[in-house]
């Protein structure tokens, strides 16, 4: 029989706001004051990491916080060692907390002589001794099936529902675009919850990376556009696919992403399009580039990780937080109702 206990949370370097911020709402929920584990996760002169952990987790119900996001190779060494410094203090169980799953994107081999990257990712974690991993809108939902222990996927839709519900007043002139006949899934599942037409931006590739052609399926003339996505990176589809709406003669394009890599060119891209608005969860941690653009916008996801943190630890369902009515009291202080 399952008995629940009281998380203990610990956090690597790769988004210390956001774990510092889960474990302020954790205080909230427990009325007593809860801090992240003190630990020490550092580097030698060699940039070898090395972690301490300074408190007693023995029989402790543990939850890392770690995206695995830019330097993504750092970050995810970060994971498995304070993983394995866990393990060795006997700690009772360890969840691994990514909001950002990193390597998402190597989930098959398109070519001959390739990696998958994801499944040999999804190893190491289980054989550094995580038991159990929570994450948001893995880029491919099959990653799931590389693990041999449970993975709770959460998804950004419900939230993103929630942000559309208050920044926009009236859904009826409203259209979610996917980027990409791959997202058409993804895009269905936030049009559904807001009651919105669906379009797709169709596009063929003359390289990795390169876009030679794009096409929009659907009408979009003199409407609101709202892309839908799990990772911007690079921004250059996403711009363009803003740029190929407003030709198509829609009223305004904004985008709804989830994971803000915002990689090289990225900020000077999105500020220089035709994009109204990008809106990205703080899976990943922000830049100084991206708080000075007047286009990004950030939504938090500590209500939402927290609460599935607590669902985790006293044995409850996790999929209750699918449902953008379940998270609308969590997220009551930014989008007040009524």
């Amino acid at each position: 029989m399952y008995t629940p206990s009281q998380p203990k949370l610990i956090a690597g370097n790769a988004n210390r706001p956001l774990a510092e911020t889960i474990a302020k709402r954790m205080s909230m929920h427990q009325g007593a004051k809860v801090n992240l584990v003190d630990a020490r996760v550092e580097r030698f002169n060699d940039q070898e990491i090395f972690v301490e952990v300074y408190e007693n987790v023995r029989g402790e119900d543990m939850f890392i916080i770690q995206s695995t996001s830019n330097p993504a190779n750092d970050n995810l060494m970060e994971l498995l060692i304070i993983t394995d410094a866990l393990r060795r203090s006997s700690a009772s169980r360890i969840t691994a907390v990514i909001p950002y799953f990193g390597y998402a994107r190597q989930d098959r081999r398109t070519k001959a002589r390739t990696p998958i990257t994801a499944k040999l990712v999804a190893n190491l974690l289980t054989q550094a001794g995580i038991e159990r991993v929570l994450t948001m809108d893995l880029h491919a939902t099959q990653i799931q099936g590389f693990f041999d222990i449970p993975v709770d996927n959460l998804y950004a839709a419900p939230l993103f529902a929630l942000d559309v519900m208050h920044h926009f007043k009236s859904m009826d002139d409203i259209t979610v675009v996917s980027p990409d006949v791959g997202g058409v899934a993804r895009a269905r599942g936030l049009a559904q919850r807001i009651g919105t037409e669906l379009a797709i931006v169709d596009k063929r590739r003359s390289a990795p990376g390169e876009v030679a052609e794009m096409t929009v399926i659907g009408d979009v003339t003199g409407r609101k556009c709202l892309i839908v996505d799990d990772i911007v990176d690079t921004a250059g589809t996403l711009c363009k696919a803003a740029d190929l709406l407003m030709e198509k003669g829609a009223q305004e394009v904004h985008a709804y992403i989830t994971h803000g890599v915002l990689s090289g060119p990225a900020v000077e891209r999105i500020d220089a399009s035709s994009l109204r608005s990008v809106v990205v969860t703080d899976s990943i941690a922000s830049t100084p580039e991206t708080r000075k653009s007047k286009a990004i916008r950030y939504v938090p996801t500590a209500p939402l990780l927290t609460q599935a943190i607590l669902n985790i630890a006293n044995g409850t369902s996790v999929s209750s937080l699918f449902d953008e009515h379940t998270l609308a009291p969590l997220y009551e202080a930014y989008y007040p109702q009524g």
